[in-house]
């Protein structure tokens, strides 16, 4: 962590200031931010300290994390303009699906960088530099990328919410669009997205608003949300059935944090939800015990502990009988009956008993998923713990059932590789493949978007008294034959523009030709024509007088410089990159691992052609189509 010495520079007026981290870019705090992102973004740099003799535009600010022991440190903002680029398409863009938006003219990063990434490398690196806190990037249109988040367990003092509570103040206070993310965050060898999905139907950067952005290897919100459900809908009763009895860990599990919760642990959602639950709310150093040897004896029990045992043993003794199969309560309290008249004190073992452990034994109990009945089964766990014939629970099972926050780690990494992940070394049915498989979909789904836009969109509509504001965008023509080139798929986002109340609407033209050219790259020479839907006789005319506060507007023009070819060098996806067309239906780069035809050049996911990802690509690959066109070729005399 960066430990800052706040006491000098204070040179400017505005920029010797130490700000509060945990409200830094609140409303007001250090300034009211009111206009469109980049005017949002300048007005932030006034407070910043400029940062001299280096190759990009950079600004500082000074951050207290807290006072008592003092901590700091630095934001830095890193603007780097496109022309400087030798390659200005945005694989970010490109591969959570805005690739067809024009490039910008500038990004800006913002960054909170590692101590070792500034002691090692400087200030002249950040933006090639891994491992910061954060990394977070914007263009100048609004929309961004979060590229990394690094919080305690990676060397950094702030947590990850923390940092996620201040990159969301960021973008609420400088008006970002849409921001984009990659999920790739991982605990103990798990891939969370996939845990929190299970847990919570959701990943973990939702309560930050970020939702289904795009799948790879053609996954679909539909495919997303249904894979989660079926996942987190699995009983655990249907679990433990078709687990075959060579394995007893699962159930163990299972028993274990059923006997913890207070309520009923009934599908495979429910439990991965309770146990990290209870793993937040154990501190490190703290374990509880889910099994006592008193629990069947309470201190104001109206039994004696000899009659509890012996109607323990007539119930187990039923249980066995069974050969082990689920049998019902009713079934197992008649059977009991027969040797045990009091029906209160057989109800009250059963209620007791139920996901304990009494000597070889461990008496499972669930809630059969269709009948809606308890049902007991008994499972031989002499091989895995042995221990006494006893009521009493041995230490060395005692201790077994001792919880403590790296115990529920392993336990969910224990299910994570069994159940979702590799199940075949324990599965004794084919019932559960479907896990996996479900598994894969949710793992394949890493982009997430959150839309600010949706916050703020069209709600400043009277702007000041003087002031009104316009939404516009623009249609741009083609320089050779003045047919319509950059069409409605290719069309920048509405921007506000904001104009005087006597406006014209030539004012309206020259100001829409302001603002997208200092936004877009391939923008430089863009020239209105005319308004696509006003209907005007005379530039002179008054804006307001034609139209209403807040109303879209299409402005069409032409740009001098575009030609026919020009229009996807403009966008943020690459044509250098290739055509992809894989069988799993994607058709544009998602960033996973391709390998391209040496004949037709198509792009497919090694994956999707049975290429291991510990392997190389092959020197020479040929996809199916091409193949077997290669077949069917007349052989040569």
């Amino acid at each position: 962590m960066l430990n800052v010495d706040v006491n000098g520079n204070n040179k400017r007026k505005r920029c010797g200031r130490v700000f509060r981290f945990k409200n830094f870019a609140e409303p007001g705090y250090p300034v009211m931010f009111g206009g469109p992102f980049r005017e949002n973004v300048n007005s932030l740099l006034e407070y910043a300290n400029l940062e001299t003799h280096l190759s990009m535009p950079m600004w500082s600010f000074q951050l207290e994390v807290h006072h008592h022991p003092p901590l700091h440190i630095l934001l830095f903002v890193i603007e780097e303009p496109t022309q400087a680029l030798l390659n200005r398409h945005c694989k970010h863009c490109q591969y959570v699906g805005w690739g067809n938006h024009l490039i910008c003219n500038k990004k800006y990063h913002f960054v909170l960088p590692s101590k070792e990434a500034l002691v090692n490398n400087g200030k002249s690196k950040l933006i090639e530099l891994q491992g910061h806190m954060m990394h977070g990037v914007f263009h100048s249109n609004g929309f961004g990328h979060l590229l990394c988040v690094n919080g305690l367990e990676m060397g950094s003092n702030l947590a990850g919410n923390q940092i996620m509570d201040f990159w969301n103040r960021l973008c609420k206070g400088l008006q970002a669009r849409k921001v984009s993310l990659n999920d790739i965050s991982q605990k103990k060898g798990m891939e969370l997205r996939l845990v929190n999905g299970i847990a919570y139907s959701e990943s973990w950067f939702s309560r930050w608003g970020y939702k289904f952005g795009r799948g790879s290897y053609g996954v679909t919100q539909s495919m997303y949300q249904k894979a989660i459900e079926a996942i987190r809908s699995m009983p655990l009763y249907l679990i433990t059935h078709h687990i075959t009895n060579s394995n007893h860990a699962i159930p163990l599990i299972f028993s274990k944090y059923q006997t913890l919760s207070d309520q009923t642990l009934v599908t495979l959602g429910d439990l991965f939800s309770y146990m990290l639950d209870l793993k937040s709310r154990l501190p490190p150093e703290t374990c509880i015990a889910s099994y006592s040897t008193t629990a069947l004896v309470e201190t104001n029990c109206r039994w004696s502990p000899k009659r509890i045992e012996m109607a323990t043993r007539v119930i187990v003794e039923a249980l066995k009988k069974t050969e082990f199969r689920w049998v019902s309560r009713q079934e197992v309290r008649d059977a009991a009956r027969a040797y045990i008249g009091d029906t209160g004190l057989l109800d009250f073992v059963l209620k007791s008993l139920g996901n304990h452990v009494v000597g070889n034994y461990l008496v499972r109990r669930s809630l059969n998923p269709v009948t809606k009945v308890l049902e007991y089964c008994l499972e031989d766990i002499s091989k895995v713990y042995p221990c006494n014939e006893s009521v009493v629970m041995s230490n060395k099972v005692k201790d077994k059932y001792k919880i403590t926050r790296t115990q529920v780690m392993k336990d969910m990494l224990f299910l994570y590789k069994y159940i979702l992940i590799d199940p075949k070394p324990i599965m004794g049915s084919e019932f559960l493949s479907a896990i996996p498989l479900a598994a894969r979909i949710i793992l394949d789904t890493k982009y997430f978007i959150r839309d600010y836009w949706e916050d703020f969109s069209l709600q400043v509509e009277v702007g000041s008294e003087e002031k009104l504001n316009l939404y516009c965008t623009i249609l741009v023509r083609n320089d050779g034959d003045g047919d319509v080139y950059l069409n409605k798929a290719f069309m920048p986002p509405y921007e506000c523009v904001i104009l005087k109340r006597n406006s014209t609407v030539n004012e309206l033209k020259v100001e829409v030709e302001r603002r997208f050219r200092e936004i877009y790259w391939g923008l430089k020479s863009f020239v209105v024509e005319s308004v696509q839907n006003l209907s005007v006789n005379d530039g002179t005319e008054m804006v307001f007088g034609v139209t209403k506060v807040g109303e879209k507007i299409v402005v069409e023009g032409r740009d001098s410089n575009m030609r026919e070819n020009m229009i996807e060098q403009m966008c943020e996806r690459d044509p250098n990159s290739g055509a992809v067309d894989c069988s799993c239906g994607t058709i544009e780069d998602d960033g996973e691992r391709m390998v391209s035809c040496d004949i037709c050049e198509i792009l497919q996911h090694t994956r999707c052609v049975r290429i291991p990802n510990d392997e190389e690509i092959p020197h020479i690959f040929l996809c199916k189509k091409c193949e077997q066109e290669i077949v069917l070729l007349p052989s040569l005399p």
